[in-house]
């Protein structure tokens, strides 16, 4: 794994890319962790969590997992990249822009997801990575949920 000072921008800059990186390992996507979701945010919609209703009147033919929970499983998914940035103090999560949830997830399927790096820039007193997260079902060529992340490294 190759590691970039959060403060050379030429080398950052040279890893921008159209291409998407390698595939993170697949993660689960129970029932139960659908539920247990629902139970932390009080999002309890029957699309989420009532089975019996979602095999009869869902058109996925099951529940289906919350999109702020694909969300949550981003840091994995960014932590799959062949390059670690290092050198920095503090590392803040300063927002997500452009999410758009495209399909669904279905309970009891295997997630996994590439990044690419789309812009570095100094901000803020440090340095602003905004990474593109893609996040697919095992086997779909679709994404469930795209976006792009803004990460900023402080000295």
């Amino acid at each position: 794994m190759q590691e970039l000072r959060f403060d050379d921008l030429a080398t950052l800059r040279a890893r921008i890319s159209e291409e998407f990186g390698p595939w993170s390992q697949s993660k689960l996507i129970s029932r139960e962790v659908v539920k247990e979701f629902a139970d932390m945010t009080g999002d309890q919609q029957w699309i989420h969590v009532d089975v019996d209703r979602a095999q009869k009147e869902s058109p996925f033919g099951d529940v289906i997992a919350h999109g702020f929970l694909l969300l949550g499983m981003s840091t994995v998914i960014k932590n799959s990249a062949d390059y670690r940035i290092v050198g920095f103090s503090k590392a803040l999560s300063y927002g997500l822009e452009k999410v758009r949830f495209i399909s669904p997830v279905v309970a009891g399927s295997h997630i996994h997801g590439r990044t690419r790096l789309c812009d570095v820039q100094e901000e803020k007193g440090g340095v602003m990575v905004t990474v593109e997260v893609a996040i697919h079902v095992v086997d779909c060529d679709k994404p469930a949920v795209k976006f792009q992340w803004k990460l900023l490294y402080l000295p």
